[in-house]
């Protein structure tokens, strides 16, 4: 189902839809990573560019059932889950009871400024609203260390969908936002990161999906609040 702009309370319809199908989520993707090589790959990549920043604290933010913290972990990252959703914070901690999860959000993202070694966001852009993307991204600036690594993977394409029935069919009412590499590459821009790697991949995660890995800018970079919104046109 096509539509235009997001409606409505988008982050409590995101969180209860995500609270209402956590188990089964989990469940259904729990093993993509085997099915998918150059996600793997670029995840070890960003391994590596976080232990030679001297390491630290990793966050995977929009983190769902943990499945791409606890592989951040088995190669050797300090990272931890962050996700809206308490349904799929207590899924994540079941099922990976050594790491650490909790509840937030990306919109407001409760680290100190330049905490952060990196930072993860997983097919969890997917739903953010086009006005919010750059406060969004701005926060990822924000608690990031200069010259620390982002790595975000999202649905490529055009348009916005409202996905209506989700894992096990269960009832779900989240907007689902494809967008262009490129676009979101110059937003980063905008931002104060500067992008290293972007490419698109048909995969296990996505029939079409997007990866860009970029840095952290140093201070002297543009101001993160400044960035905006997603230009208008017409998000796990």
């Amino acid at each position: 189902m096509e539509i235009g702009p997001d409606t409505g309370d988008w982050l409590q319809d995101t969180r209860t839809s995500y609270d209402t199908v956590a188990a089964d989520y989990a469940d259904q993707v729990r093993h993509l990573l085997d099915e998918t090589p150059e996600e793997r790959a670029v995840l070890a990549l960003f391994a590596d560019l976080v232990r030679q920043g001297g390491g630290g604290p990793v966050a995977d933010v929009g983190c769902g059932p943990g499945r791409i913290t606890a592989h951040l972990s088995g190669l050797g990252v300090d990272a931890f889950g962050i996700d809206l959703s308490p349904g799929m914070v207590e899924v994540a901690r079941r099922d990976h009871p050594g790491l650490r999860f909790e509840v937030g959000s990306m919109t407001e993202l409760g680290m100190a400024d330049g905490s952060m070694a990196g930072l993860v966001a997983w097919y969890s852009l997917i739903h953010i609203p086009d006005d919010e993307i750059g406060r969004v991204l701005g926060h990822f600036r924000r608690v990031l260390r200069p010259g620390a690594p982002l790595l975000l993977s999202f649905h490529a394409g055009d348009g916005t969908r409202l996905k209506t029935e989700g894992y096990g069919g269960h009832p779900m009412r989240v907007h689902v936002h494809r967008r262009r590499p490129e676009r979101l590459a110059a937003l980063l821009d905008g931002t104060g990161f500067t992008v290293e790697t972007q490419r698109t991949l048909t995969s296990a995660e996505s029939r079409l999906g997007g990866l860009l890995l970029a840095r952290r800018g140093t201070d002297g970079d543009s101001d993160p609040g400044s960035a905006g919104g997603w230009p208008a046109v017409g998000c796990r």
